[in-house]
């Protein structure tokens, strides 16, 4: 097969996403590695533990799309009815396949040191009438089926077992049966400008767009990501791609972070690095948030020397050397206090740079002085210290994202005014 669009349609599988137990990373993932190989997400369905709507919508999906991705289900439990409802839809038996079963028997006899249960065992059988995925991350393998011209293809829920499975099997199989152009893109990351007010900015530019390049804004808690996208690898359209992202820079150039698919923790650590540089942090009304986001990118060690969860007051003083006339004259959510965090996280991590929070998370504490939403940002360095006031007006959790958010972003800005940037 080449040369054609290909449609695909992700179904998960549980009742813990219908009630909002879990959270589906799943189906986001799937799609933007599928996008890359240029197979188009047609359709994202999810379904309870329930055998008659999985069936329906295998059904429905089928007529939809050349390719179905299904993924949950899979487990030991009573609940975990994905496989034997396979079988039966694809008219097969259950057998024991010996390769998954000598990886469920050397996770549980070698890896764990735990009894191998019947229910363990099971986890070896799969449809005879299935091509069986191994997987080599956990101990419930994947099937790939064929019917009526389309792929079905069933995953473990867990994210991390998944992606090792489409990564190593599903990816590299529909590659190769399905050869379509790429789709290819460019993305830039801005901050400190909302999505309506930057569509308005560049509406202009919007509409004098080719029809084979398409523009997509991503919102996300504070920043915007502009995603340009075309089909296909030619130089012609590698060129009109590279000049339409060079217009689309320039519009937007005071609010440009950079001009590549990163996020913001990964710019202030290419920024840190380049420059050679350390980082220290003191979180107060953000618990230790940025500090998670910052160690989140790999290598992080490099330039992350630590930091200090100053929730309380006495933390502040103790730790930080906060004067604690100060916290009592000008409150813990104060430009004055969040200067002195900056000073003692210096002094107290011996980095290169400071960054700090003190605020009002909510849904209770604000005065009418002091609102729920209320934030002080510090940053500094040996020679000079900064804050910076926000106010948000959200729900405690979106507060705190919209804290680091724009934390990392009045960092990044400190770092290259600081050397001339």
């Amino acid at each position: 097969m080449g040369n054609q669009q290909v449609f695909a349609s992700i179904i998960t599988i549980g009742d813990e996403l219908l009630i909002g137990q879990t959270i589906d990373t799943n189906s986001a993932w799937i799609a933007q590695e599928l996008n890359k190989i240029g197979i188009w997400v047609h359709r994202r369905v999810a379904v309870g533990d329930v055998w008659e709507d999985i069936v329906k919508s295998l059904n429905e999906e089928m007529h939809l799309s050349e390719v179905i991705l299904i993924t949950g289900g899979l487990g030991p439990t009573a609940d975990d009815i994905t496989k034997p409802l396979l079988c039966q839809y694809f008219g097969g038996k259950l057998v024991v396949n010996e390769e998954a079963l000598a990886n469920v028997k050397n996770i549980f006899e070698n890896i764990l040191k735990r009894p191998l249960l019947e229910r363990n065992l099971k986890q070896a059988e799969v449809p005879d009438v299935c091509k069986v995925l191994q997987n080599k991350r956990g101990t419930a393998p994947g099937m790939w089926f064929e019917k009526e011209g389309k792929i079905f293809v069933s995953m473990p829920g867990v994210p991390h077992e998944m992606k090792g499975m489409m990564s190593q099997s599903v990816l590299p199989a529909l590659k190769d049966i399905f050869k379509m152009p790429p789709i290819i893109h460019r993305t830039l990351l801005t901050a400190g400008i909302g999505e309506s007010f930057l569509a308005e900015r560049i509406s202009d530019f919007e509409a004098q767009l080719p029809s084979n390049i398409k523009l997509a804004y991503l919102p996300n808690y504070g920043m915007v990501k502009l995603r340009l996208s075309a089909r296909g690898r030619s130089e012609k359209l590698l060129a009109e791609l590279e000049a339409e992202f060079d217009m689309l820079k320039s519009k937007v150039s005071d609010v440009l972070v950079v001009d590549e698919d990163l996020s913001m923790q990964q710019v202030i650590g290419r920024i840190l690095n380049q420059k050679n540089k350390t980082l220290g942090i003191a979180e107060s009304c953000t618990g230790g948030y940025i500090s998670h986001l910052i160690t989140s990118v790999p290598g992080s060690s490099s330039y992350f020397k630590g930091s200090v969860t100053s929730y309380a007051n006495e933390v502040k003083e103790d730790v930080l050397h906060v004067d604690p006339q100060v916290i009592q004259a000008y409150g813990a959510v104060s430009r004055e206090t969040a200067s002195q965090m900056v000073r003692g996280t210096l002094r107290v991590l011996k980095t290169d740079y400071a960054l700090v929070t003190t605020g009002i998370m909510g849904p209770h504490g604000g005065t009418a002085e002091k609102p729920t939403g209320t934030v002080w940002v510090g940053v500094g360095s040996a020679d000079k210290t900064e804050t910076h006031h926000f106010l948000f007006r959200f729900d405690r959790q979106r507060n705190m994202e919209l804290t680091g958010t724009h934390g990392l972003n009045v960092l990044r800005k400190f770092i290259l005014h600081d050397d001339g940037g």
